[in-house]
């Protein structure tokens, strides 16, 4: 994207349509709709898309990815994404955010080239599963083969800041063929800081604040949600055992 001025393009990372209203309102040129931010962020549905697709005018990147946790996914979860890359198309997202890790730490070429050739025409963010990866230089290496448009990290580590010498030397190696996008605990406080240290030309940035819900009557219990606390690598899955005990008991 062409830009006028030479401050950096800003992508702000949403969950609802009164947030990508704020984000335009605020001047950034795009937003990044994914849901559950709380769980590193996941799909939004098909409802919300088409909603904030209709409610702004400035690019609207969409986040794949199935489910929280790490980025080893199974065949199932593959075909998914790709569903989901589709049907993004036909509700016209300017560009999806994907990524796939092999179980030993490596960009899955493979799964990644499915998911690009399903998304056609549209914009390529490879998110960051990058952060997670063993190696950076032979994932951005991976990257690069694959073409994809542009990387989100915060350098792997917990910031982007903390991360800027990694990023700097990411936007050095791929400058002209990949556009670095950093991204984690970036603020107003420090954007100005982050851009000096790495010299990139696009920045990612959540910028939320709590707002009060409108409900008059409030009742805590029951809890909508489990309060246990889950690792990056483990998910809550159906027992098959569990079910059958189930269907057994009558």
């Amino acid at each position: 994207m062409e830009r006028a001025s030479s401050k950096p393009l800003l992508e702000i990372c949403i969950e609802s349509v009164a947030s990508a209203i704020a984000a335009e309102q605020g001047g950034a040129q795009r937003v990044e709709l994914c849901d559950y931010l709380t769980g590193g962020g996941t799909t939004p549905s098909a409802g919300m898309i088409e909603v904030v697709r209709q409610s702004i005018s400035i690019g609207l990147h969409v986040l794949i990815r199935p489910r929280r946790g790490d980025f080893l996914y199974s065949p199932a979860e593959f075909e998914v994404m790709k569903r989901d890359i589709q049907l993004c198309r036909q509700l016209g997202v300017d560009g999806v955010v994907i990524g796939a890790l092999t179980k030993d730490g490596n960009i899955d070429v493979a799964g990644t080239q499915a998911l690009i050739e399903a998304a056609g025409s549209m914009s390529i963010t490879f998110h960051r599963a990058f952060d997670r990866a063993a190696d950076p230089y032979k994932a951005l290496d991976d990257l690069l083969q694959l073409n994809v448009h542009r990387l989100l990290t915060s350098g792997q580590q917990e910031t982007a800041l903390q991360g800027a010498d990694l990023i700097r030397e990411l936007r050095k190696r791929s400058e002209g063929k990949l556009i670095i996008l950093p991204g984690g605990g970036v603020t107003p406080a420090n954007v100005q800081e982050l851009v000096s240290k790495t010299g990139v030309h696009e920045v990612h940035a959540s910028v939320r604040k709590s707002v009060e819900s409108d409900m008059v009557y409030r009742k805590d219990q029951p809890a909508m949600s489990s309060n246990r606390v889950l690792s990056e690598f483990e998910q809550l899955v159906a027992d098959v055992e569990q079910v059958r005990a189930l269907g057994a008991g009558w």
